[in-house]
């Protein structure tokens, strides 16, 4: 995590904007090369659907290959020509390659975590014993291949700390490998396990083995069918994987997840069926007593429940009957669900987000406005206090075991920096860990919070970061991201990649669209399914209240959303172009007829709906980006963004959206760039140097368009 000490700011020459074009001057004669478009449509319940750029599906067609390579060429090249460029990666560089450290996680007297130092391109995995300084190396990501396209995913100590379950993967791509290290030797044993794909290791109390998650990796199985092969199996130390025992057999339903979890003192096995983000169905055994079969603790109902298993009780978070969440203890005994007792219910004023048992007690990790709060309650749901934070932010990562008092979290807010501290779960005493020194001045910056009236009324609200002399004169250029999917919740969080544009004079918006979980359940499922516009018109609401509040105006407004908040933008861009000036799409869904037949897709469907189903197809049709762009249209400049490893959302969508959007484009002032990220998955690619070129595209590619003309430094501004 980065830390960082006000007293140690580096005053650094900072960029800020001084002035703007009356309109952009650069990107006016970029070329891309012309694409083939095609007669092909399906008639899916009797309406016709036209796709005429289906051949850019295939990746592995060498004209697929060829024009991908083609677009990524003339995007990097235009890119390139913008005069701001240079100057923005420098300060790039300055804010991303500095020292930074995860939360702690303590596995007997040892503590595992990772750092990535200020010259590593990688974060690197270390531990220590005891309370020592002293460091050692565990994995090194940076040293596993020459070119720095092998990745560290899962890292799983077992309870004791002596062996190490850890995953890797290539390219960035979700697709894994599991292995087993030794810790003090850092030698890696026999144990080799492909298909980890979801694998999360739970280790028994002896360290004897693990239970996990595994997948077949026969390439016959077509990607968006494996999650319906996933099974749980346990896997013995030093035994050929092969022979691994499956306890939970596959469930044969392509849009469902199973994984598996283990009390700390090995007793409940428990394996989770999730259905999308909305349901689950949860069952058990008992190890201790032998338990054959599997007992059901919650089938078929249409909501979320989260159990933690201690000693001789399943603490059990869920939003059924309570949308903003509550918790329930059930007697694992008696699981009927008549039996379940309430201990903790519903708040009126937050949402829960998770449910631990740390030291004893209970920790409830909340949503208030959209911030932190962390309280505590003893075992019988009674509350005992909260959690002292440095002020309105995120905590994340609150780690701490279950029969120990010491607990460590992150914490950080739009202009605070991450720092960890350690915390006594029972006293409350709490300590900073560990920070960084970041080289920039958040002091400057300021952080709103206001609410704004959606297309039906509803009340949205929004995060505003920006300078402290900022003008409500409409002249500001502004970036507006936005997800509004999946339950997740955008909170304010320190990103030190942002500062660059705000100290170019930019300001960013944050709303938080119906979708996510900010505001508890009902406000997820206001934006799913048959709800999703519910989504769209949020983000175009927060566009027009930034533009009528004279904080920025079209010709300064752009957008970014990545994967769901692609989808996001791109139905934005589709519906109202007169609004914004430029968009960043990266790693998107916008064919929405088809999405479930890639990647992961058909595990979305609870989200987003299917077009087998006449009703849900009508409703996908109706907003699907790709299915509604328009020749001769003025579409806002769009830089879409893809990585050639996405095994999660598949890049199809995101070669034949740019390729409509660039045959329909009406004004050659603004671009239609499709940027390929080589060896990176969904989440991007992981070496400092890419990130700090990935986001210097974005950064001039905005300059570009919202007419950022002239930087000076910042240290001399007088404001």
């Amino acid at each position: 995590m980065h830390r960082f000490d006000p007293a140690a700011i580096v005053l650094a020459p900072l960029v800020l904007l001084v002035g703007w074009a009356s309109a952009p001057q650069e990107h006016r004669t970029v070329s891309t090369p012309d694409t083939l478009r095609q007669d092909v449509s399906d008639v899916l319940h009797g309406i016709a659907v036209p796709d005429p750029y289906r051949w850019l599906e295939n990746p592995k067609d060498p004209s697929v290959a060829a024009w991908m390579d083609a677009q990524d060429a003339a995007a990097r090249a235009a890119l390139g020509k913008v005069a701001l460029r240079g100057r923005i990666v420098e300060r790039l560089r300055e804010v991303a390659y500095v020292d930074s450290v995860g939360v702690p996680v303590k596995r007997g007297s040892r503590y595992f975590y990772s750092r990535k130092p200020a010259a590593s391109e990688k974060a690197i995995w270390y531990w220590r014993e005891g309370a020592e300084s002293t460091e050692r190396v565990l994995l090194d990501p940076n040293t596993l291949s020459p070119d720095g396209t092998i990745s560290v995913g899962v890292v799983a100590p077992s309870w004791d700390g002596r062996l190490v379950a850890f995953t890797l993967k290539e390219r960035g791509a979700d697709a894994s490998t599991l292995y087993v290290m030794q810790t003090d030797t850092g030698t890696r044993l026999p144990d080799t396990i492909p298909g980890a794909r979801y694998a999360y290791p739970e280790w028994t109390p002896d360290g004897r083995g693990f239970y996990f998650t595994w997948i077949p990796t026969d390439p016959s199985i077509p990607v968006d069918r494996l999650p319906g092969y996933a099974e749980v199996r346990f896997h013995a130390v030093g035994t050929d994987a092969a022979a691994d025992p499956v306890v939970h057999p596959r469930t044969d339903d392509p849009t469902s997840f199973i994984g598996a979890s283990l009390s700390r003192d090995g007793r409940w096995l428990l394996v989770s069926i999730s259905h999308g983000w909305v349901a689950n169905d949860v069952y058990y055994k008992d190890l201790r007593a032998g338990d054959a079969e599997w007992r059901t603790l919650v089938e078929g109902v249409r909501a979320q429940f989260g159990v933690v298993p201690f000693r001789d009780s399943f603490y059990v978070q869920t939003d059924d009957g309570a949308p903003r969440g509550r918790v329930l203890v059930a007697d694992p005994a008696r699981p009927d669900r008549t039996a379940w007792r309430e201990i903790v219910p519903e708040q009126p004023d937050a949402a829960l987000q998770a449910t631990q048992v740390v030291g004893g007690r209970l920790v409830l990790s909340y949503l208030k406005s959209a911030a932190s709060v962390i309280r505590v309650h003893g075992l019988d749901g009674r509350f005992e206090r909260e959690v002292s934070l440095p002020g309105i932010g995120s905590a994340s990562g609150f780690s701490g075991n279950e029969d120990e008092d010491e607990a460590y979290f992150a914490f950080s807010s739009f202009t605070y920096p991450p720092e960890i501290y350690r915390t006594g779960v029972a006293g409350g005493e709490t300590s900073l860990w560990a920070k960084i020194d970041v080289p920039v001045d958040p002091s400057r910056f300021v952080v709103e919070q206001v609410w704004y009236p959606s297309k039906d009324g509803t009340k949205v609200s929004m995060f505003l970061v920006h300078g402290g002399n900022l003008k409500r004169d409409g002249e500001n250029p502004c970036l507006l991201y936005g997800y509004g999917g999946f339950n997740v919740s955008i909170t304010p969080a320190f990103n030190a990649y942002a500062y660059p544009w705000l100290e170019m004079g930019g300001m960013i918006a944050y709303p938080n669209l119906r979708g996510g979980g900010e505001y508890g359940e009902a406000w997820h499922r206001a934006g799913m399914l048959e709800n999703k516009q519910n989504v769209f018109d949020d983000y175009l609401a927060a566009a027009e209240w930034l533009v009528r509040e004279k904080y920025t105006r079209p010709e300064r407004l752009a957008i970014r959303g990545g994967s769901n908040g692609g989808l996001l933008v791109g139905a934005a861009m589709i519906q109202r172009p007169e609004l914004f000036r430029a968009v960043v799409c990266q790693v998107p869904l916008l064919d929405m007829v088809r999405y479930h037949l890639f990647g992961s897709g058909r595990t979305w469907i609870e989200e987003y709906g299917s077009a087998d189903d006449p009703a849900q197809f009508a409703t996908l049709f109706a907003y699907s980006p790709y299915h509604h762009v328009k020749a001769g249209t003025v579409y806002p400049a769009l830089l879409m963004m893809s990585a050639d490893s996405d095994d999660r959302v598949d890049p199809m969508h995101a070669r034949k959206f740019a390729a409509a959007i660039q045959a329909a484009q009406a004004d050659p002032s603004r671009p239609v760039l499709l940027r390929l990220e080589r060896n990176a998955g969904h989440g991007g690619a992981d070496l400092r140097r890419q990130e700090v070129a990935n986001y210097a595209d974005i950064y001039a590619f905005l300059a570009s368009q919202l007419g950022v003309m002239a930087i000076r430094p910042f240290m001399n501004d007088p404001g």
